[in-house]
């Protein structure tokens, strides 16, 4: 089936258009003087005239379609016990994700606090792992200059994305740099998919809570793992999708479905923008980020749940029926759904209660495939196969992997000395305390050789410290010297160019 412009957005390179693929070519002002000077300042909003706006907590400017009136405020003692529990979780995320991913996607189904919700998505996604795995990758590909054939492409649809947002408010902006950034290198990434304009709003609201680097490869984890082909020149994931959601709602809601029957709509009007864009650009700003914290977790079943509850709701009676006479009247009511249905408490106990599972999914989605190859052919796009959720992309990854290790708050520079005359900390006094009384202490130990505790808070025994004679000096161990110490110097600390704790 052809899709519209709107649907999946230009795909054909622009006549005329020259980019160099740089941050430069966004830069917007008379001179540089002058866009340094911009650049300089605290948020986009304040560049493009809207300092003395209010900002919401999520970050649209008051008054705006994108900000929100009344919200549910979770109490502050409870969102302190969930940041708490999800930064134990963070710290131990290999082990959690090996013996209770159910917990994990209890608590994501509560939603993620906001201040780790960036994190969390890197962990989910398997993001953190893809960027341990391609150290560099994404700086050698955002210095490269890009395929002419997208860039003037991407840069035309970087002021449509969340506009009234203060991160994107400014035309050549940090947020739009950093769009650019993020999509041009998924072009040179994945050159034989290039760029589609669905994928502008899911790196949007990747960079409103992580750096560009960590958003590019939750995209590509998106792209590749969570909606393979979705992003393809010729939709047919989608189009699969839209046929396997149809047959869904025949089920979940039998009215709605003969409705549409009826009226002989394609799938197509109506979901596309929802599954391609995970409904960013169609719910409350709420209910996105509760929706994405379980699509990260449990995979595109939670889209499928989520656009059948909005159909069921919508269509699912006869007394929403009566408004809804011919194609256009049903298109223009699922264009304009009621704010109740999409509130994030009614809409997120509505998803978590759906009955709709991986198996029902994929059961579905041989039955559809098996009907397109018998009326179409073959699929012209092979994408790998769909995972559904964190615990099937973790499972999958080949091979043995090092555990993920959260990035320090506190980085050493490489240059720091040891403090030798630092203070034991308490614990440790008080457990030589107890040798001396035991008598385990040997006596003929000399200053030097007692236990030596690191800037970290480690004891360091006796024998891997150098002992020091008054006639002569042994040399030092060669894996005793600071730069070799374990608790000198972090090798992620003084090694990893993440920022993510700016996010905290």
């Amino acid at each position: 089936m052809a899709k519209s412009s709107r649907e999946n957005g230009p795909r054909a390179p622009a006549a005329g258009g020259s980019l160099s693929g740089t941050r430069e070519s966004l830069a917007q002002g008379p001179d540089a003087a002058t866009a340094d000077e911009l650049s300089s300042l605290g948020s986009d909003s304040e560049a493009n005239g809207f300092a003395e706006r209010r900002i919401d907590k999520f970050g649209f400017i008051v008054g705006s379609q994108g900000a929100e009136g009344a919200l549910e405020e979770v109490p502050l003692e409870v969102l302190r016990q969930r940041e708490s529990k999800w930064l134990d979780m963070l710290n131990n995320w290999d082990k959690w994700m090996a013996k209770k991913h159910k917990k994990i996607r209890l608590r994501c189904q509560k939603g993620i606090p906001p201040s780790l919700r960036g994190r969390a998505w890197q962990y989910l996604s398997g993001g953190k792992v893809k960027l341990q795995q391609n150290p560099g990758k994404f700086d050698e590909l955002d210095m490269s200059p890009g395929d002419p054939k997208w860039l003037d492409v991407i840069e035309r649809d970087l002021h449509r994305q969340f506009p009234f947002h203060e991160m994107f408010v400014s035309r050549g902006g940090h947020g739009q740099q950093d769009l650019f950034r993020v999509l041009k290198a998924y072009t040179l990434y994945r050159p034989e998919e290039g760029y589609c304009q669905a994928q502008a709003p899911i790196a949007a609201v990747l960079l409103m809570h992580m750096p560009a680097e960590q958003a590019f490869w939750c995209l590509v984890q998106v792209c590749e793992k969570y909606l393979p082909g979705y992003y393809s020149e010729k939709l047919e994931a989608i189009q699969l999708d839209g046929e396997i959601l149809f047959s869904l709602l025949q089920k979940v809601s039998p009215v709605a479905y003969k409705h549409l029957s009826r009226q002989k709509i394609d799938p197509l009007l109506y979901m596309t923008e929802w599954f391609m864009c995970a409904f960013a650009r169609t719910l409350p700003w709420s209910s996105v980020l509760r929706v994405w914290d379980m699509f990260f977790c449990e995979g595109v079943k939670i889209i499928f749940r989520v656009g059948l509850v909005l159909l069921k709701h919508a269509l699912g009676s006869p007394e929403k029926l009566k408004a809804c006479q011919g194609q256009y009247e049903t298109i223009e009511q699922l264009r304009s759904l009621s704010p109740k249905i999409m509130q994030e408490a009614f809409l997120v106990q509505e998803v978590i209660e759906l009955p709709v599972t991986e198996r029902q999914i994929e059961r579905e989605h041989l039955i559809q495939l098996r009907r397109w190859q018998e009326t179409r052919g073959e699929l012209e796009c092979r994408s790998p196969p769909r995972m559904h959720g964190a615990k099937a992309i973790l499972d999958a990854e080949p091979g043995p992997r090092p555990a993920l290790q959260p990035s320090p708050s506190i980085r050493l520079p490489p240059d720091a000395a040891l403090n030798s005359k630092a203070k034991p900390p308490k614990q440790v006094q008080k457990e030589q305390k107890r040798t001396k009384a035991s008598g385990q202490l040997d006596k003929s130990l000399s200053p030097t050789q007692a236990t030596v505790v690191t800037a970290s808070g480690d004891a360091c025994h006796p024998q891997d410290v150098p002992q020091k004679d008054s006639v002569s000096q042994d040399p030092v161990p060669q894996d005793c010297t600071p730069q070799n110490l374990p608790y000198h110097r972090s090798q992620e600390s003084l090694t990893s160019q993440e920022s993510e704790d700016t996010y905290l």
